[in-house]
């Protein structure tokens, strides 16, 4: 009987842990990386304020950093014209298909910027996860429409 306990209490615990493929994808993230090119499904001019913060302009070339084992990281702008600086989030992975292996990317932005509406977050799908490059893709609505933002990074 004990033996049975110990046996269901040890198949719930592993059930309730991360699954294998996020845990793989949190070690693949781990350090930095550029955002090296953003675009977007529809040609055309867009007027795009990414992560409510700045223009697709400032964010290309910008430097992230992620630290898995506390689910934190920094993203750091310095383009001309751009309001510069580290901006500080909270990150978590969640797995969706593991037969696709697509995945959800929830980025929440902690700087003071944030504070009065804490529940700000974006939800992104991490499209590529490999050693050395990373694609995300945001899908908006643009007058009733799908518009997917995309956004590519390769690892320092």
């Amino acid at each position: 009987m004990k033996n049975t306990l110990l046996f269901l209490i040890a198949i719930s615990l592993i059930s309730c842990g991360t699954p294998k493929t996020v845990r793989v994808s949190k070690k693949v993230i781990k350090g930095d990386w550029l955002l090296n090119s953003i675009t977007y499904s529809e040609k055309g001019t867009y007027n795009v304020n990414l992560l409510n913060d700045d223009s697709k302009e400032c964010f290309e070339g910008s430097t992230w950093q992620f630290v898995p084992n506390n689910n934190r990281g920094v993203y750091n702008i310095n383009g001309i014209g751009c309001s510069a600086g580290a901006r500080n989030f909270i990150f978590t992975i969640k797995e969706i298909d593991p037969q696709t292996g697509l995945y959800d990317f929830l980025l929440k932005p902690t700087n003071e910027k944030y504070k009065s509406d804490t529940n700000q977050g974006f939800r992104l799908r991490l499209a590529a996860l490999s050693d050395m490059a990373m694609e995300w893709e945001q899908t908006v609505t643009v007058s009733g429409k799908p518009f997917t933002i995309t956004m590519k990074f390769n690892k320092q």
